[in-house]
C-alpha cells in the first residue's frame, strides 16, 4: 500500500495524507516541535537535531513502524561549513517510500548520536562516513576506519580533500580536452607516485602496527571454566584466499574450531567510486556502475539512470521500459546461477553444481553481447531509454526466437536438472540447514536486504514495496523462506530464478508489440544537465537494495554527491551474528550464501 490516502481526523476537519511518509512525518512534527522541513528547492525530509536524533529514530522505529533503517549518507556542505547526514527509513509491513532524516552539524566538530544501539544496521555505514568524512558517531561500539587504512590522512570525501594526482574539480578536465597539450598529473608529482604524506612525517616503524586494536577487539582470553582447557587463537581468513570471494578477510577468533568472535575486513579493492562520480558528468558514470556488482551490470545502469531521470524530470519509452526489465531479469538469473555455484563449491561441491548452470549462463551473457558489445560490463543504459535496441539476430537465430527458446525451454530444463542434483541432496542438506541462522528481527535491524532478508521470513521486495518502471503491471510472487539459514537462501535464489522467468514471459509479448517503436525520449544527450535537487533511486538488485543518492546543482553537469548504498556491503554487517558458535568450514559456507561482490563492497 505505497501510495494509498489516510485519514486522520484534527478536530473537526479530516487531514489526508497521501502516504505513510507523510503521515509519519507529521506525527513527528507534533512530538518534537523543533523538526524542521529542509526547505531547499527539491529537497525533501526533515532536518532534526544532533540532540533528538536518538527520540526521533526511537519514535519513529516503535511507534509509527518505520523500522528500516536502509541508507545512511554522508555529505559536505563545505560552502555552510555544515556537514550532513542523511538516514532513509522505510516501514517494511506499509511500503512505500522513506521517512528522510537529516542531521547538519558543524563542519569543524562533527559528531552525531550514533544509531547502532536501534539498528545494528548502521554500524558498516557509520564507519564509512567516519572514514571518508571524519564525522563522528557518540556512542558506535566500533568507530574505525572501514575502507581506507587506520593511518590515512584526512577525509577524502570532503570537498576540500585533495589526492596527490589532483587535477580539477570536475570532469572534462582541461588537460585532456581535444587539441589541447595533454599533461599527466603524474608528471606533476614530485616522486611520480600516487602518494602523499603527511606533513612533519617521518616513518618510525610503529606505524606498521595499526591494526592492535582491532585484535583486541575479538581477543578472547582463556575460559576459566572446568574441564578440557584449550587456547582461544585470533587468525585470519583472507585476503587472498579462495573462499573469501575476492580480496576480503575475517579476523576470527576460534575456541578450537568454534567461532567466538569475528570482524569484516575491507577495503583492499576501495578506489573511491563516490569520489571518481562526483568528478565525473553524469553520463560518464554509467560504465563506472557496471564495476560495482560486475555480476550485474544491467541492474546497476538501471538504478543510477532511474535516479539522474528524476533529476531531469524524463522517462523512458515503453519499448524501453521493457527492454530495461527483460535485461534486469536476465541479469537476476545470471546472478543466483553463479551465486548457488559457488555457495556449493564453498560447501565442497568442487565445481560441478555449477557446470549444470553454466550453459544456460553463458547463452544470457551471448544475447548481452550481442545487444550492447560487451558480456559483463555492459554500459547500456541511457538517460531516457537504451543505448541500443535489441539486435535482430543472436547466434544467428532471430532474437525473439532466440529469447523464446532460452525463457521457455532451456532455462526450465536447467533448473528441473540442477534442483534434482541439489536440492533435495542429503549432504547439501545437512551442510546448509540450521547452519548461519538469522531472524526475521535481526534481519530487518541490520538492514539486510534481497535473499538474505527474504530468507528470514520477511517478505520485502522493492519491486514490489515500491514499484519502478513497469513491475506495477506484472504478475510475480515475492520469494520468502521463513527458517533463516543457509538452506532457505539457496531456496529463494532458486525460487527467484523461477519468478525471473515467470516475468520474462509476460515481457516477450510486449517486446513483440513494440517492434520498430523508439528507445529513446528524445535525441541521446551526452552533456545533460539536470533540474537540480536531491533523489534517492532504489532497485531490487539480485543482492538486495541497490540505492542511489545523488544531488546536483540547478543546470550542473557533474553530481554534488553521488552515493551508492551496496547491498554486497551492508549485508556483511549481520555476518558475526550468523557466524558465532559456528565452525570454520561453516563460515565459508555462511559467507557464500550472502553473495558478495568485492567491487560492490569496497567500491
Amino acid at each position: 500500500m505505497s501510495e494509498t490516502e489516510m485519514v486522520m481526523e484534527a478536530g473537526d476537519a479530516p487531514v489526508v495524507y497521501a502516504s505513510p511518509p507523510e503521515e509519519a512525518l507529521a506525527d513527528l512534527k507534533e512530538r518534537f516541535p523543533d523538526i524542521r522541513d529542509d526547505d531547499r528547492p527539491d529537497y525533501s525530509g526533515v532536518i532534526v537535531e544532533a540532540d533528538q536524533l536518538l527520540a526521533v529514530a526511537m519514535a519513529l522505529r516503535e511507534e509509527l513502524g518505520f523500522n528500516y533503517l536502509s541508507s545512511v549518507t554522508g555529505v559536505d556542505l563545505i560552502k555552510d561549513n555544515k556537514l550532513e547526514v542523511v538516514y532513509h527509513v522505510y516501514s517494511i509491513e506499509k511500503g512505500g517510500g522513506p521517512v528522510v532524516l537529516k542531521v547538519q552539524i558543524d563542519r569543524d566538530n562533527p559528531v552525531v548520536p550514533s544509531l547502532t544501539p536501534y539498528w545494528p544496521g548502521a554500524d558498516f555505514q557509520e564507519r564509512e562516513i567516519w572514514d571518508l568524512f571524519g564525522i563522528k558517531f557518540d556512542g558506535h561500539p566500533d568507530l574505525r576506519r572501514i575502507l581506507m587504512w587506520e593511518e590515512f590522512q584526512g577525509f577524502p570525501m570532503r570537498k576540500d580533500w585533495r589526492e596527490a594526482f589532483y587535477e580539477e574539480d570536475n570532469k572534462p578536465f582541461g588537460s585532456r580536452w581535444p587539441g589541447g597539450d595533454v599533461i599527466r598529473a603524474e608528471e606533476l608529482n614530485r616522486y611520480g607516485k600516487n602518494v602523499t604524506y603527511p606533513d612533519g612525517w617521518i616513518p618510525t616503524g610503529e606505524e606498521y602496527e595499526v591494526e592492535t586494536d582491532m585484535y583486541g577487539e575479538v581477543a578472547v582470553q582463556r575460559d576459566e571454566t572446568p574441564g578440557l582447557k584449550t587456547d582461544k587463537v585470533t587468525v585470519n581468513m583472507g585476503p587472498q584466499h579462495p573462499s573469501t570471494h575476492g580480496v576480503f578477510r575475517m579476523v576470527v577468533t576460534l575456541d578450537g574450531e568454534t567461532i567466538v568472535a569475528l570482524k569484516p575486513v575491507m577495503g583492499y579493492l576501495h578506489r573511491n567510486h563516490e569520489k571518481i562520480g562526483e568528478r565525473n558528468t553524469f553520463i560518464q558514470n554509467i560504465p563506472y556502475t557496471d564495476r560495482l556488482d560486475y555480476l550485474s551490470s544491467m541492474s546497476n545502469n538501471h538504478g543510477y539512470v532511474l535516479a539522474v531521470e528524476k533529476l531531469l524530470d524524463i522517462e523512458p519509452p515503453e519499448r524501453a521500459e521493457w527492454i530495461r526489465i527483460l535485461m534486469v531479469e536476465l541479469t537476476r538469473i545470471v546472478n543466483h546461477a553463479w551465486a548457488l555455484g559457488f555457495l556449493l563449491n564453498d560447501i565442497g561441491a568442487l565445481q560441478t553444481p555449477m557446470l549444470y548452470l553454466y550453459i544456460e549462463r553463458e547463452l544470457i551473457l551471448d544475447f548481452f553481447e550481442a545487444a550492447a558489445g560487451s558480456r559483463m560490463m555492459c554500459n547500456y543504459m541511457r538517460f531516457g531509454g537504451l543505448a541500443f535496441d535489441l539486435p535482430e539476430r543472436v547466434r544467428e537465430q532471430p532474437t525473439m526466437a532466440y529469447l523464446n527458446e532460452l525463457v521457455y525451454e532451456r532455462l526450465p530444463t536447467a533448473m528441473a536438472e540442477f534442483e534434482r542434483l541439489i536440492t533435495g541432496n542429503e549432504i547439501a542438506k545437512a551442510r546448509m540447514q540450521g547452519v548461519g541462522y538469522l531472524s526475521a528481527e535481526d534481519a530487518i535491524a541490520y538492514s539486510a536486504a534481497g535473499p538474505l532478508l527474504r530468507a528470514s521470513g520477511v517478505a520485502y521486495d522493492v519491486r514490489r514495496a515500491q514499484p519502478y518502471s513497469y513491475y506495477d503491471q506484472l504478475d510475480f510472487n515475492v520469494a520468502v523462506r521463513y527458517n533463516g539459514d543457509i538452506y532457505d537462501r539457496y531456496l529463494v535464489r532458486v525460487d527467484e530464478i523461477y519468478e525471473s522467468i515467470k516475468i520474462i514471459k509476460q515481457v516477450l509479448p510486449h517486446l513483440e508489440a513494440t517492434e520498430g517503436q523508439p528507445i529513446m525520449t528524445g535525441k541521446p544527450q551526452y552533456a545533460v544537465r539536470v533540474n537540480g535537487g536531491e533523489v534517492y533511486s532504489r532497485v531490487e538488485n539480485p543482492k538486495g537494495e541497490l540505492g542511489y543518492y545523488v544531488t546536483a546543482q540547478r543546470r550542473a553537469s557533474n553530481p554534488d554527491r553521488y552515493h551508492i548504498r551496496a547491498p554486497s556491503f551492508i549485508n556483511l554487517t549481520a555476518m558475526e551474528k550468523m557466524s558465532i558458535g559456528h565452525k570454520v568450514a561453516d563460515l565459508v559456507a555462511i559467507l557464500g550464501s550472502i553473495d558478495i561482490v568485492l567491487g560492490e563492497v569496497d567500491r
